[in-house]
């Protein structure tokens, strides 16, 4: 098939730019690089723009006569995101929106979206599936929910088929040390555990140990970036060979708590990575982990890099190199 990969120089994809190369699809990456990265593209064309630039989509569209769009280029500060919500309405939704409907002007008929976890609120439950309430609680959350609303009626009404795919915690690196975590800034727990390893942090702050977790502190579930592909190339698959849209969560089903992290990551780099206990943030719930059955069942998916030690060795191995590159 010819993808379009929109967002394909930063984290999560330009590993699906790769996974898909290699898989033997033809694929074109859109991003305007304001957090991807150029060199992160090493597959296909790199087309340097953004969403929102409706005479480029046109031609992007005409010339490549695609299958398939995948999209990831959202921003996904949930800090930022109340801080200034309009940053993330704007492009989040409605560049997403205009997005889709280049789509539909070229007749590009199947589209996967780059949903997430942040769409339910606070848990109600200890797992979480696809059916429980999405009240999301930032704008952030609420600027994805909107997308998976905006994306159901346009199925009504256009015949548009997507899966929403709600991540939990990405996190990991390629497993051959060609791509991983770049943010600017980093927010991501292992990638600021691997800092703290590798004398870039000083330390690594730990938000509350007074939890009704295990050892107190927040529990979350930590999925592979690799199988975060895996299961986006899985539900392109599935939504053309059955003609459907879907909703499904993607985690590994077992939560891991920031301690466990911070444990394995001595174990895995040999460092003694320095911490610091602080309190409590506010909006942290004390478990996030996902309920991914559904993704079993429908998707034939499963995660195949469940063990923690290996996923933050991966992310190890990214770290090391970038700081020898």
């Amino acid at each position: 098939m010819n993808i379009l990969v929109v967002g394909g120089a930063g984290y999560i994809g330009s590993h699906m730019v790769k996974m898909l190369a290699c898989s033997g699809h033809a694929v074109t990456t859109l991003d305007n690089l304001s957090t991807g990265h150029a060199d992160a593209v090493r597959y296909g064309e790199l087309v340097v723009g953004d969403m929102a630039d409706t005479p480029l989509l046109d031609r992007l569209f005409t010339d490549g006569r695609f299958d398939a769009v995948m999209h990831f280029a959202a921003f996904s500060l949930v800090g930022e995101s109340i801080g200034d919500p309009a940053k993330y309405y704007r492009n989040n939704v409605a560049n997403t929106i205009n997005l889709l409907d280049a789509l539909r002007r070229h007749d590009v008929r199947h589209f996967i979206f780059s949903s997430t976890a942040a769409t339910y609120g606070e848990p109600l439950h200890d797992f979480i599936a696809e059916d429980h309430p999405q009240q999301p609680i930032n704008p952030y959350g609420r600027s994805k929910w909107m997308v998976e609303q905006v994306l159901a009626d346009y199925e009504s009404a256009y015949g548009l088929r997507s899966v929403c795919l709600r991540y939990f915690n990405a996190a990991g690196a390629d497993p051959e040390g060609e791509l991983g975590e770049r943010h600017d800034p980093e927010t991501h727990l292992i990638p600021l555990v691997l800092q703290a390893a590798s004398g870039r942090r000083e330390a690594i702050t730990v938000f509350g140990t007074d939890y009704a977790t295990p050892d107190g502190s927040c529990l979350r579930d930590y999925i592979h970036v690799q199988d975060l592909c895996d299961a986006h190339l899985k539900a392109l698959l599935w939504m053309i060979a059955a003609d459907q849209s879907g909703r499904f969560n993607l985690g590994n089903g077992e939560g891991f708590s920031v301690l466990d992290v911070i444990g394995t990551a001595r174990a895995v780099t040999g460092k003694p990575i320095p911490m610091v206990i602080s309190d409590r943030r506010p909006g942290d719930p004390a478990r996030l982990v996902a309920d991914a059955r559904l993704a079993y069942q429908v998707l034939g998916w499963l995660p195949a890099h469940t063990d923690l030690a290996q996923i933050i060795a991966d992310a190890w191995h990214w770290e090391c190199r970038s700081q020898t590159a």
